[in-house]
């Protein structure tokens, strides 16, 4: 499920800003970006988010600023004024003018800014990372929790929309019976000159509406239904049986739909086919 969380932590003149984002899958994959200085500590840091994050492409990004009243840069000078002279000498050489603004050509070489060394890390600073880790992760997972509650509250509804629709399947079916052997007599009445045995067509009907009869895919439909609820329920992590579950669901109203030879039946399966749909959509974020 998606997410984003992030925290801030402040120790010894130092910034520690953590941001930690996921997007759905299935497995865990984590990325980390952590400054150089600090790649000792990465693995604590995995396994903290991998801990409690459990699936998700997720990222976790580190960021150090110095708040001090010293830099933690410091410049060059003598670095800066061997390559002015190189740049003079190149210059006269080759005929070229000089560059008009030297600080911003001498700044672009690496090494004429000193970055300060990071030393190593002190338990306590350890210790203050992690929890900066910890907290930014607790925040995702609070935001998770947020949309899984919102999706679990839309499954609910649409689940409940679809048995409402259910319930008034049988407000057609005796009516669909009769307007099925009404057409058919109709028809056979249009055929000049013909004679037929009202017994055997008394059976034959039988058997056609017999072949026509939904209260199996009623009954399984309801049981899907109520299935659905019941994983919701139980424990988390469930998106890919819910996914099945949809899928069956899809299979007993498309044979509803193509055995109920009604137009009323019909605008009820379609609407049913619309919240199905939506449920199938959701489903993929809850994977």
């Amino acid at each position: 499920m998606t997410g984003f969380g992030s925290a801030v932590v402040e120790f010894n003149n130092k910034k520690f800003t953590f941001e930690v984002k996921s997007l759905n899958s299935k497995q865990l994959d984590l990325t980390m970006r952590v400054p150089a200085g600090y790649r000792s500590i990465e693995s604590d840091m995995r396994a903290i988010a991998a801990r409690r994050l459990e699936r998700g492409k997720a990222e976790l990004t580190m960021y150090v600023e110095n708040i001090g009243n010293e830099g933690a840069v410091q410049l060059n000078v003598e670095a800066m004024a061997a390559y002015k002279a190189q740049i003079m000498a190149a210059s006269e050489r080759l005929g070229i003018p000089e560059p008009s603004d030297w600080y911003s050509v001498l700044l672009r070489f690496s090494d004429t800014v000193k970055g300060e060394a990071v030393a190593e890390l002190s338990d306590d600073e350890r210790a203050a990372i992690l929890d900066g880790v910890s907290r930014a992760v607790e925040q995702l997972m609070e935001y998770r929790a947020v949309e899984g509650k919102k999706l679990d509250d839309f499954f609910r509804c649409r689940i409940a929309r679809i048995t409402e629709l259910l319930a008034e399947v049988p407000r057609y079916e005796s009516e669909r019976v009769a307007k099925i052997y009404a057409r058919i007599e109709e028809g056979l009445k249009s055929i000049p000159q013909v004679q037929y045995d009202k017994g055997r067509l008394e059976q034959e009907m039988i058997f056609y509406i017999e072949k026509l009869d939904v209260n199996e895919e009623k009954q399984r439909l309801a049981q899907h239904l109520r299935y659905f609820l019941e994983t919701l329920d139980g424990a988390p992590g469930q998106g890919k049986k819910l996914g099945f579950i949809s899928q069956e669901m899809g299979r007993e109203i498309n044979t509803l739909g193509s055995k109920s030879n009604h137009a009323e039946m019909q605008i009820l399966v379609v609407k049913m086919k619309d919240e199905l749909e939506q449920i199938k959509e959701q489903v993929l974020n809850a994977m």
